[in-house]
C-alpha cells in the first residue's frame, strides 16, 4: 500500500468522496453531517492523502488545520471492497505522523455516535484518541462524538 498526498483531481477520489457523503444520509440528519465536499477539501488548510495499491484507490483521509497547534481528521473513508484489510489503520497512522511532522500538538475528530460508526470509534480508540467535549465550531449533538489526542506520545 502506498499513501500519497493527493491533489483531489482524479475521478476515483471524486467518486469515493461522493460515496462518503451519501453514506451519511441514512445515519445522520443533514444538520449533523460534517463531512467536507470536494471544493472545501481543496482549501490550503487541508492536507489530503489517498491510499493506493496496484492502481486501485483503497481509501483516503485528511487533516485540517484549526490553529497553529491543533488539527482535525476529516474525510476518512475506506472503499467497501477493501474493508478489514488495514487501510484505515494505515491511514490514521499516516495522518498522525504527518500532523506531527507539520508541527501540530493535538489531533481531534468528530464522528458519528450511532452503531454504524462503532468501527471508526474503535479504530480511533486503538490509536489513543479519547472522548472529549466539542471543539472548534462544533456544538453538542446527539449524532456526534468528539475525540482527541496529543501528538507528543
Amino acid at each position: 500500500m502506498r499513501i500519497v498526498r493527493d491533489d483531489l483531481r482524479g475521478p476515483e477520489i471524486a467518486a469515493m468522496l461522493e460515496a462518503h457523503l451519501k453514506d451519511f444520509e441514512p445515519n445522520s440528519p443533514p444538520e449533523s453531517r460534517h463531512a467536507l465536499d470536494l471544493d472545501r477539501l481543496r482549501r490550503p488548510e487541508i492536507h489530503f492523502f489517498s491510499a493506493w495499491e496496484d492502481g486501485q484507490l483503497l481509501g483516503c483521509g485528511a487533516f485540517k488545520r484549526l490553529n497553529d497547534e491543533h488539527a482535525e481528521i476529516k474525510s476518512m473513508r475506506t472503499d467497501p471492497a477493501h474493508l478489514r484489510k488495514g487501510v484505515a489503520t494505515a491511514l490514521v497512522a499516516h495522518l498522525i505522523e504527518e500532523a506531527r511532522a507539520a508541527g501540530f500538538e493535538r489531533l481531534s475528530l468528530e464522528t458519528g455516535s450511532v452503531a454504524h460508526f462503532a468501527p471508526a470509534r474503535k479504530l480511533y480508540e486503538a490509536f489513543g484518541f479519547a472522548y472529549c467535549e466539542p471543539f472548534g465550531s462544533y456544538r453538542e449533538d446527539p449524532y456526534s462524538v468528539y475525540m482527541t489526542r496529543r501528538l507528543d506520545n
